[in-house]
């Protein structure tokens, strides 16, 4: 697909639809047998309602795909805003959008130049809409930069899965981005791999030791660490710092940029304080462009079965040259989301509850900030409500073999995820 003219609408919709239709009226070599050409096919694609999930680099090339692809009826939601640093590879937006909603500015971008097209924007949290909004929609595809709502809508469409009822399986189709990496997966939820299944594949955050960032910064990276972890707590006190709210990214901005020129550190700059704060690479347009289009072929062939889709995961890399490779992701028994066995978890029994706690959000098998942790007889740790988390709090202190036993299973949950993790302790 070629993207969108610079200036003036798009002309002339049926010639640039011909090859589509060409395309559904025939049959191809990898055709399902069961798939039958012509008009009607193109007309249920035209009905379908679809929602995408993020209006930034990948979001704006997915809606762009979308909408000259036949799709009609788009659904999409974001809650950021537009900075002046998007607007080197999202171009559904000019300079006098700085500071509007992203979802509705690139939805009106798309109808005044594709017609016929409705694109219904949302400017909030995937968190404020409840099931029965999602379940209006035949495919979900994701072009987010964050793991956390990754996580929530995966578990989210999992749990919506009804087996006496085949409309409640929601395809969620998930674009990511990494630099010159990248990669697409179809997830058919309760049916293969889901996205929590494949969570040891992120790498690790990179973390700084505290006593540089606190006394010896020597990278601008320890002066957005120092205003994030240290000053933030101690100048707004119980307020929680929001890695999504600009407001809060521009005053780490600031106070990393002071602390860094009175160490004499240069390269603090507001997308190297929005990459630290969200654990995000810089994107890069390219990328974005391969990945949003190979998202895009997958909901067209889910969506008319005229190709089968992938099965079920692309990995591609454009570092030294153009690389891809589609394996299939094998479902983990032991997904706490789509699986039904805890996860074997080696931990040493004279660890305090508290150090197993600091391990969590660091293991390829949790990556929980905020757990609260329960076995079958009681709870270990709570987070909330405050007379509960000081009920719990001396636990913290006493050794993992006073509080659960070798082979005990322990639940684990963050207010921030629909499910719960379950490990099994081996000593």
């Amino acid at each position: 697909m070629t993207a969108m003219e610079a200036d003036g609408p798009v002309r002339n919709a049926t010639n640039r639809r011909t090859a589509l239709k060409r395309i559904l009226s025939r049959t191809g070599p990898f055709t399902d047998e069961a798939y039958v050409p012509g008009p009607e096919v193109y007309d249920f694609l035209s009905t379908m309602k679809i929602l995408v999930i993020g209006a930034g680099g990948l979001g704006c090339e997915i809606l762009k795909n979308l909408a000259l692809s036949g799709f009609t009826d788009i659904h999409v939601i974001d809650m950021d805003t537009i900075d002046i640093s998007n607007l080197n590879r999202q171009f559904l937006f000019r300079q006098a959008d700085i500071g509007k909603s992203k979802a509705i500015v690139a939805a009106e971008f798309i109808m005044k130049r594709v017609k016929g097209v409705k694109i219904t924007p949302y400017f909030g949290k995937i968190q404020d809409k409840d099931e029965a909004y999602y379940s209006e929609f035949g495919i979900v595809i994701c072009g987010l930069d964050s793991v956390e709502a990754r996580r929530w809508i995966n578990a989210t469409l999992v749990n919506m899965v009804d087996i006496s009822n085949p409309e409640s399986l929601k395809p969620l189709i998930d674009g990511g981005t990494e630099g010159f990496k990248g990669q697409s997966r179809v997830i058919l939820p309760t049916i293969t791999s889901c996205y929590e299944c494949s969570l040891e594949m992120l790498g690790k955050q990179q973390t700084f030791p505290m006593c540089t960032i606190a006394n010896t910064p020597r990278l601008p990276e320890h002066c957005i660490e120092w205003s994030s972890v240290l000053e933030w707590p101690k100048v707004f006190k119980e307020k929680k710092l929001d890695n999504d709210n600009p407001e809060h990214v521009q005053w780490l901005y600031e106070t990393a940029l002071r602390r860094a020129r009175e160490f004499n550190i240069a390269g603090v700059t507001y997308s190297l304080t929005q990459g630290v704060a969200k654990n995000i690479i810089p994107a890069i347009a390219s990328t974005n462009a391969i990945i949003a289009a190979s998202c895009c072929n997958e909901a067209l062939k889910i969506a008319t079965t005229c190709n089968p889709y992938m099965n079920n995961y692309m990995m591609y890399s454009g570092s030294d040259s153009i690389y891809t490779y589609t394996f299939e992701y094998e479902k983990k028994d032991d997904c706490p989301v789509c699986g039904n066995l805890a996860s074997d978890f080696d931990a040493n029994p004279e660890w305090t509850l508290e150090e197993f706690i600091e391990k969590l959000p660091d293991s390829q098998q949790v990556r929980i900030k905020n757990p609260s942790l329960r076995t079958a007889e009681r709870n270990l740790y709570l987070q909330s409500p405050p007379q509960l988390e000081e009920a719990t709090r001396p636990n913290l202190s006493k050794a993992l073999k006073e509080l659960v036993s070798n082979g005990q299973e322990v639940s684990i949950t963050d207010p921030g995820l629909p499910f719960s993790v379950k490990l099994r302790l081996l000593y």
